[in-house]
This record gives C-alpha cells, sequence and structure tokens, in this order.
C-alpha cells in the first residue's frame, strides 16, 4: 500500500468542518426550490463559478447568502447527511461538526429547528454508516459580545447535545479577547472551547484564545510559525491545530500549497490534524485535501499515520472510544508494512 492509499483509507476525524460549508450548489438550489427562495444565479454550475474568493470576507459574503435556503428542520437533517456521507467514504470515523446558529436565528429560524435538524442527521448517519459526530456552536466573532451571550441562552436548552463552543467568522479585527466572558461561561457549563487564530490574524490572537479563552483546540494556527515562542509552545502543550489546506489556499493565506507551513509545524513538533473547513467553497473534502497535500510534499506513510492519530486522539470522545479508533488504526498500519 503506498502513502496516499494509506492516508485515504485509514480511520481519521475531522475536527475543522463548517456544515453551513458543505451545502453544494446542487443542494442549495434544491433546498431553494423546496422552500420557494430565488438564488442570485441561474443554476449550480453558474453558483460553482462565483466560488473564486480573494480572502475571507469576500467568501463570507457568498456563505451568508447560500445559508437563506436553510430554513427548516429536513433542510439542515439533509445537509448534515449528505456531509456525514461523503465523510464516511473518505474514511471519518468522527466528526466534530461546527454549525453557526446566529446565521439561521438572525433570519427568524429557531434555534431548536436548527439543532433537532443537525441532529437527526447525525443520527440517521451512524445508524447507517456508523460515523461518530458530535456538534460544536460556534459564535461569530463579527458580531457583538451581547449577542453570542444571547446565543448561549438559546442553546442552554440542547446542551445534552452540544458537546462544545467555537469561535468563528471574520478573525480581522476581532480578537478572541472580545469573547473571555462569553467562554467563561461555556466553560462553567462543562464544555470543550475551540477558537479559530492564526490564519488570517496574527500568532498572538493564538496566544489570546489560550490564555483568555482557555481553548482546548485551535482551529488553523498556521501563522503560529510566525513567532518562535507560540509555535514552540503549541507543539510543547501539544495543542491540536485544526488545519485546512485547501481552504488556506483558497483564501490565498498561502498562494499555493508548496508555501504552506504544514512542513514547518511538522518539524516543530505540533500536534497537526487535516480538515476540510467549508468543503463545497473551498475545493473539497478530507480526501480532497489529502490529495492536493500529498501532491505537494509526497509524505510517507509514517506521517499519514501520525496525522491520522493526531486527529482521533484530539477528538472529545471518551478515553475508550479514542483507544478503540487508534487499535484499528495501529492494525492498518502492520497490515501496510
Amino acid at each position: 500500500m503506498d502513502a496516499l492509499s494509506f492516508a485515504l483509507a485509514c480511520p481519521k476525524a475531522e475536527l475543522h468542518m463548517h456544515i453551513e460549508g458543505s451545502l453544494e450548489p446542487e443542494l442549495a438550489f434544491e433546498l431553494a426550490q423546496r422552500n420557494g427562495i430565488a438564488l442570485p444565479y441561474a443554476n449550480a454550475a453558474e453558483l460553482r463559478a462565483a466560488y473564486d474568493f480573494e480572502d475571507l470576507q469576500s467568501f463570507l459574503d457568498l456563505y451568508y447568502a447560500c445559508a437563506q435556503v436553510l430554513i427548516t428542520e429536513r433542510d439542515f437533517h439533509d445537509l448534515m447527511f449528505a456531509y456525514l456521507q461523503r465523510a464516511h467514504a473518505d474514511g471519518i470515523v468522527r466528526a466534530e461538526v461546527f454549525f453557526d446558529p446566529q446565521t439561521h436565528t438572525e433570519r427568524g429560524i429557531d434555534i431548536k429547528t436548527v439543532i433537532d435538524g443537525l441532529w437527526s442527521g447525525a443520527q440517521e448517519a451512524e445508524r447507517r454508516f456508523g460515523i461518530s459526530t458530535a456538534l460544536i456552536l460556534c459564535f461569530l466573532r463579527h458580531l457583538p459580545e451581547q449577542a453570542a451571550f444571547d446565543t448561549l441562552q438559546q442553546a442552554e436548552p440542547y446542551l445534552d447535545r452540544i458537546v462544545g463552543f467555537g469561535l468563528d467568522s471574520s478573525e480581522k479585527g476581532h480578537p478572541p479577547s472580545k469573547f473571555e466572558r462569553v467562554f467563561a461561561r461555556c466553560r462553567e457549563l462543562g464544555k470543550y472551547v475551540v477558537a479559530h487564530a492564526g490564519e488570517e490574524g496574527p500568532p498572538a490572537y493564538i496566544t489570546e484564545a489560550l490564555d483568555l479563552l482557555k481553548a482546548d483546540r485551535i482551529d488553523h494556527g498556521v501563522r503560529s510559525v510566525e513567532d518562535a515562542a507560540v509555535l514552540e509552545r503549541v507543539a510543547r502543550e501539544r495543542i491540536p491545530l485544526t488545519v485546512c489546506p485547501l481552504s488556506n489556499v483558497r483564501l490565498c493565506v498561502f498562494d499555493k500549497m508548496e508555501l504552506h507551513t504544514l512542513p514547518q509545524l511538522l518539524a516543530a513538533g505540533a500536534n497537526v490534524t487535516l480538515n476540510c473547513d467549508d468543503p463545497a467553497y473551498f475545493g473539497g473534502y478530507l480526501g480532497d485535501n489529502i490529495r492536493a497535500v500529498q501532491a505537494a510534499f509526497d509524505w510517507d506513510i509514517a506521517t499519514w499515520y501520525s496525522l491520522a492519530r493526531n486527529s482521533l486522539e484530539s477528538t472529545f470522545a471518551s478515553p475508550a472510544q479514542k483507544a478503540s479508533w487508534v487499535a484499528r488504526l495501529d492494525a492498518m498500519l502492520h497490515a501496510a508494512s
């Protein structure tokens, strides 16, 4: 078995995937028709052609426009199930999925509709594919702190379905410190904390996320290489970095994959995991990211084993479940040797 075949087939976890960002143009048009919504594009091909982004904000503008088609519990169910079906095909055994309720509640959609739909889609995928799913509620950092507190209050009746809380949307001008009090409350509720930091924002945002939000994982973190102290810390403390290579290139964080900081992160001993971010917009799902990274860096089986193990051990699943997945991964490595 060659390295690429191993990387694609081995059991792994996905820890950085925005469910709204998995809305494929075909499904967007199907839901638009179902809900009587007119999209500003003639067809799915024309919508897909619009996926040419200059930066994070240009992507977010289209992302929020397409989210308008998500109205009913069935819509959210179908969105989640479609992603998990693709995840299963990519060898993912655990998906910890981000969702942005503020994107929907601001349009008058009840948070219960969002959570119930996503949850039922995840339950169907678990029954059919055996894939384990957890939900992470993300706050939109471009909105005020009070909006995050309001969303947290709305979510409290559904905490049994939410494993943790995250921070996403526009990084520039919205440091993690803006939400220090919100995440203190999340921790009081006994939930895990993750935060986007160090993609468009500076390495200092990674430090803020760790020190002020007490983040268990850093989403992206690719600019940690710009500050030796930050890089040394995330490596020493084994802070998981949920890196999204195709996303980074499509959003012009790096001009091409060969310029990505992944090799520097691995050389420093960082706890790197690979993920797909917003796969409908950024060139594909986890398997597509793996293929692109392998084409750029030609890693061996040992490197792909380490990345897969990092992902499994960085989940918020139980220790017993993690050990079971790692045992499967070890067996596959042994068979490939």
